[in-house]
């Protein structure tokens, strides 16, 4: 299903249909155009552009297609603002993707050389950085999350399986070591997070904090282990609905959920340990300044011999080493202030600031892929409902590019994610 062209609704999107101009444009255009096209040439994908009426162009050389509808407008976005501007053409209908998912895969594929490294460390001089407003301190953090977490409940709800669970699902297996296509997208993730409880030993009496509550589903399933959990988080939307299903299933006396800064519950709680501390993709939103205080609070908070479990989603060390700082489309649009770890700086960054290790490592990309392409066919499907809940024709051609976008960082394997276990040096 490809979407149809967006409205220009400028007063929701202040500056997105502002298009660039100026003595800079008309240097910056050209060669935005001169690279496209040469990047063009060495991918397996089709490109038509249209360039007026009976004028269409195509490049490239089979596979998933793309269609430029307005050129000059998708050079210049790209000449003035990059990887953001190829993303923000799309969202104004500049271009569009039978197979978005498809054409995006080809290029996460070939991402790191796709522009010549002459041209790489020119960039590096230009690239947006992450503006101070949108820095994972705590004077911003709570506005990052919100940002994104509390847009609406009942936008989560139209997309997600009823565990509401907003992260990578564990499918079945098929004997290819990939995931079972349309395998049930609740069971998956119920699975995931019963594995998660498993490697972290939470069973009946543990002492359990949960950094990043979500809707509250893991919870959930440590309490009715017998498990009394302490859950922090930074939307108030999430917390609300949290709190009501923990009062439903009749746990609150096992389930303790409270509005709180990570880097707070050892003042809020002091003397406070737990046996296990888990955390289910959290540590993106914490932002590289922050891993080792990030760390350094799991250490202070857990008991001796307790474990820790962390769902992560990493990226390539040395990608990660390029793109630290870097303002990206995603920070933009849908998570201020966030950015990818990798395995290796975990490890350095406890091996060096505190006493955990990681003893135990689980790798599950090819399910994320799953999880974000039922996620996208299931928000397509509720387009009248999205509606009906006041987001408009350009909010729904960023939600499909973000879940997309997504999906083929993961389906290239450009992207990962781990389910790790952490503990003291010594009590593996």
């Amino acid at each position: 299903m490809t979407l149809s062209p967006a409205r220009p609704e400028t007063s929701n999107w202040p500056g997105l249909f502002e298009l660039p101009g100026g003595p800079r444009n008309a240097i910056a255009s050209p060669v935005a155009r001169r690279l496209f096209r040469a990047a063009v040439s060495r991918l397996d994908v089709s490109v038509e552009i249209t360039a007026g009426p009976g004028r269409r162009e195509i490049l490239g050389r089979g596979g998933p297609v793309m269609r430029v509808h307005r050129p000059e407008e998708f050079y210049a976005r790209i000449g003035r603002d990059g990887l953001i501007g190829f993303g923000e053409a799309y969202l104004t209908g500049a271009w569009d993707a039978p197979d978005l998912g498809g054409f995006l895969t080809v290029l996460a594929e070939r991402i790191a050389t796709l522009v010549p490294d002459r041209l790489q460390r020119a960039r590096a001089l230009v690239v947006a950085r992450t503006p101070h407003r949108h820095r994972p301190d705590r004077s911003n953090s709570r506005g990052n999350i919100a940002h994104h977490y509390d847009l609406s409940n009942d936008l989560f709800r139209l997309f997600l399986d009823p565990t509401m669970s907003y992260s990578s699902a564990l499918f079945e297996t098929g004997n290819d070591g990939r995931p079972v296509a349309d395998d049930d997208l609740e069971e998956a993730q119920v699975r995931k997070v019963e594995r998660l409880l498993d490697v972290a030993g939470v069973r009946a009496g543990s002492r359990v904090l949960e950094i990043g509550t979500g809707w509250g589903e893991l919870a959930l399933r440590a309490a009715r282990r017998g498990a009394h959990v302490h859950s922090i988080t930074l939307s108030s939307e999430q917390l609300e609905l949290a709190l009501d299903r923990v009062a439903a299933e009749g746990l609150s006396d096992l389930v303790e959920i409270e509005l709180c800064d990570y880097r707070d519950v050892t003042t809020h709680h002091p003397g406070r340990q737990y046996d296990a501390v888990v955390s289910v993709e959290m540590i993106e939103a914490v932002g590289h300044e922050y891993w080792t205080s990030y760390f350094s609070t799991i250490d202070e908070m857990l008991a001796p011999g307790g474990r820790v479990g962390i769902q992560a989603i990493t990226m390539p060390h040395d990608r990660m080493l390029a793109t630290k700082g870097q303002y990206t489309w995603i920070n933009k649009y849908i998570f201020p202030g966030g950015f990818l770890p990798s395995v290796e700086v975990i490890e350095q960054v406890t091996r060096e600031s505190t006493g955990l290790r990681v003893a135990d490592r689980f790798s599950f990309g090819k399910h994320y892929a799953e999880t974000l392409r039922q996620w996208d066919q299931r928000f397509r499907a509720a387009h009248d409902q999205v509606t009906g809940l006041g987001f408009d024709e350009v909010f729904r051609r960023m939600w499909h590019f973000y879940l997309e976008y997504s999906r083929a960082g993961f389906s290239s394997g450009y992207l990962d994610v781990h389910q790790l276990v952490l503990t003291r040096e010594g009590h593996a």
